[in-house]
């Protein structure tokens, strides 16, 4: 196939996307984040990115069509798995808030928007304006949609049901877990751990994806202080499903029990072209996780131990272990949590996008075409055992018909919120999958925020050579 064009970025990106995208997107679908960039714009771009560069359209024949199942199958399948559909559960807290267009104002005439709504979500229901970016002055409430994921998942998840096990402390039983979602209805002792496993096994951007992604930074005036772009490669290694081959990745990954990887390489700012970061995941909890860095600068790899993964992603307001919202290892060897459940309710939640039109202006910084709606969620939790970790507690909001983590708050070591973090999933109904479209970390200390726009896209054809630290920094120099 043609190959991709070395990009050159603008001015505010000043650096080359060359590195990982040359290999991982160039000889397939003739995707860069200059494709990305000419359909969605930074700030005021309300075009539905999805819909304009929709799957069906970039992706081979061939491969969307393996890809793709039919709707109504999906829905009775998943349905099946869960027992339930979201639509039917919901709807009895506040039913004064009807689907229809609100703006901030309407929060006096409808107090059940603040029964609705977690705290922090309702009060970023307000206007535009300093210290955070991603206030939402208006919302469109949608009617509750039942979401589901693809047949394979489906029929994976019925397959292992009653399999994977947790031990005596609620840690997983490795070998245990082979693919799907390991507990679809969560009970008993551990329901609260099991609810995380979810989360952590969850097929959150499929079984192999790249991501385009846009971090931005602001100060609590709202000037931009960082502005980057890196290119993420999701690779699941165990559980594989969607994408061939299935199960195991590999012969290696099935003899060292490796779960997932997940590789980032910068591409901007100019100071952070080059840079590496690799994440590799075993199954075992009581097997530390391997996490490289190739720092381009001086040619050097650093390996991080599990304290690093505490250290900030630079020019962000989250952590390592703060990927895709919560991604540190339950382990009773080194940061355990105790997990309690203290919520299981309707909330009013920003509803996964399906054509991608949501927005940031750049004139209050605020977010529109903002679709919210109701949804089943549990509220979940955790208290750090360790107080050299840097947060005390987390608490995390995860959708009980598909274990996707919405939002999480992380408290530091006195208590005071420190770190939140909304995931804004994207849903295609026809692949019954969701992927990452973006992200908004504010740190509640410093009063900083990160935005990060992202466009992903199954990749078929990535392998171990994608995830690969010696191929990854030679791309990088």
């Amino acid at each position: 196939m043609k190959r991709t064009f070395m990009l050159v970025l603008s001015a505010v990106f000043i650096g080359v996307l060359s590195g990982v995208l040359a290999v991982w997107a160039a000889p397939r679908y003739n995707v860069t984040f200059e494709t990305f960039d000419k359909q969605k714009a930074s700030f005021d771009d309300p075009r539905p990115v999805m819909a304009n560069l929709s799957f069906k359209k970039i992706l081979p024949s061939d491969v969307y069509s393996k890809l793709t199942y039919d709707v109504e199958a999906m829905k009775r399948s998943w349905a099946d798995v869960v027992g339930f559909k979201a639509p039917d559960v919901v709807g009895k807290i506040a039913p004064d808030i009807k689907p229809g267009t609100y703006t901030y104002k309407d929060k006096e005439r409808y107090p059940g928007f603040k029964e609705l709504m977690w705290q922090d979500a309702y009060k970023r229901f307000a206007a535009g304006g300093p210290p955070h970016v991603g206030n939402m002055p208006e919302i469109k409430v949608v009617p509750t949609r039942q979401y589901y994921w693809a047949l394979p998942i489906a029929e994976a998840t019925k397959m292992n049901t009653g399999k994977t096990a947790l031990d005596k402390d609620g840690y997983l039983v490795d070998q245990s877990y082979e693919a799907g979602h390991p507990f679809p209805r969560p009970s008993g002792k551990f329901k609260a751990t099991e609810i995380i496993y979810n989360w952590l096994k969850c097929y959150y951007n499929g079984d192999s994806t790249i991501i385009l992604a846009n971090p931005m930074g602001f100060t609590k005036g709202l000037k931009k202080d960082f502005d980057g772009v890196s290119s993420f490669v999701f690779l699941r290694l165990q559980g594989r499903v969607l994408t061939e081959p299935h199960g195991w990745l590999d012969k290696r990954a099935s003899e060292r029990r490796e779960f997932n990887s997940v590789s980032m390489l910068d591409d901007a700012p100019r100071d952070r072209y080059g840079n590496v970061f690799n994440s590799l995941q075993y199954t075992d909890p009581n097997k530390f996780d391997q996490d490289l860095v190739f720092i381009n600068a001086m040619r050097r790899i650093r390996k991080m131990s599990a304290t690093d993964t505490q250290d900030p992603v630079a020019g962000q307001d989250i952590i390592y272990d703060d990927n895709q919202g919560f991604s540190q290892k339950l382990t009773p060897r080194r940061y355990p949590y105790k997990i309690e459940l203290i919520g299981e309710r309707e909330y009013l939640v920003p509803a996964p996008t399906i054509d991608g039109s949501r927005y940031l202006s750049s004139k209050d910084f605020a977010f529109y075409n903002m679709e919210f709606e109701r949804r089943p969620v549990y509220v979940v939790k955790m208290v750090q055992q360790d107080r050299t970790y840097v947060y005390s507690t987390r608490i995390l909001y995860i959708d009980q018909e598909t274990f996707l983590l919405y939002y999480i708050e992380n408290y530091d070591q006195k208590g005071r919120l420190y770190r939140t973090m909304d995931n804004f999933p994207g849903f295609y109904p026809e692949m019954g999958v969701f992927f990452s479209t973006g992200f908004l970390a504010r740190d509640h200390i410093d009063l900083h925020s990160t935005y990060g726009r992202h466009f992903a896209f199954p990749a078929k054809w990535l392998s171990r050579e994608n995830i690969d630290m010696g191929a990854l920094t030679k791309k990088g120099k």
